[in-house]
């Protein structure tokens, strides 16, 4: 990586390779991930979250959603798990608990709505965690609402806002840049945030805090982000080192790639998690 200043980093190509693997492992050995989204009307989100993360080599990935929206959600996805989560929100925190303690990594708020059901449920989810959790979209929503939630957490959290969620989290943008914003957001949550847009920016708690110079404006629109969130959900699960890191890199060059294929127009998110199988490999 490339030294922009202090304690901020450029990527490069080479921080996004990937560990081999071992010609001995089997499906358990790269992760158990657990992913709580979705809702009526928001049926896309969950599923691309959870097609990015089996394509980006999660061994068993799960996905809870409501109830009432479960055949659409079986329907869309033939690798991931779907399980019902019931309306009766002690019976889903109770359901999402169990399932937590078997899991390597859990991602919660994809197309989730902002009813009371899902942001107790998310609550629920970061107050019961010991693996690491990314929220995202609807689940950041949730914690703008009780923002001291984070400084209880008793796992490592990345969070994934583009700058309007961001706003919703603090006014650190209205008085700095986005590098400085994202940075002192981390150092004071003592979480990951990765603030998505033009040149990405993934800020640490100890205060590093790098760039992506991969993507483009063909990937703002709905999804992108669900892939994203997928991508570091599987490289968490599968503990590689630097997972957000390589992950974001490895979302922009997929939308880089797109955009070459396809044009920015006309590429969309589904495109981005296909087109994975050849920037991976």
């Amino acid at each position: 990586m490339k030294e922009l200043g202090e304690g901020i980093f450029e990527l490069e190509a080479e921080d996004a390779y990937l560990p081999a693997r071992d010609v001995r492992a089997h499906k358990g050995d790269f992760g158990r991930v657990l992913i709580i989204a979705g809702s009526v009307g928001f049926t896309g989100a969950p599923a691309l979250a959870a097609r990015a993360a089996v394509r980006s080599g999660a061994g068993l990935v799960f996905l809870g959603v409501p109830e009432d929206i479960y055949t659409i959600e079986a329907v869309k996805n033939d690798e991931a798990m779907v399980f019902p989560l019931p309306s009766s929100l002690p019976e889903a925190i109770g359901e999402v608990t169990k399932r937590l303690q078997k899991c390597d990594a859990c991602l919660v708020g994809p197309g989730l709505g902002l009813t009371s059901w899902a942001r107790e449920l998310t609550y629920a989810v970061l107050e019961s965690s010991n693996v690491p959790l990314i929220i995202d979209a609807d689940g950041i929503t949730a914690v703008s609402r009780h923002i001291d939630i984070l400084d209880k957490l008793s796992c490592p959290a990345v969070l994934t806002p583009h700058e309007g969620e961001f706003a919703r989290l603090s006014d650190a943008l209205t008085r700095t840049t986005r590098e400085e914003a994202a940075r002192e957001f981390a150092a004071a949550h003592n979480v990951t945030l990765v603030l998505k847009g033009h040149r990405t920016v993934i800020a640490r708690p100890d205060g590093l805090t790098f760039i992506s110079p991969t993507g483009n404006p063909g990937m703002a629109t709905g999804g992108s982000g669900d892939v994203l969130a997928g991508m570091i959900l599987a490289f968490l699960g599968q503990r590689i080192p630097n997972a957000e890191l390589k992950a974001v890199y490895l979302h922009g060059a997929a939308g880089d790639m797109c955009a070459e294929r396809y044009g920015q127009y006309a590429m969309t998110p589904s495109d981005m998690t296909d087109l994975l199988k050849s920037v991976l490999r």
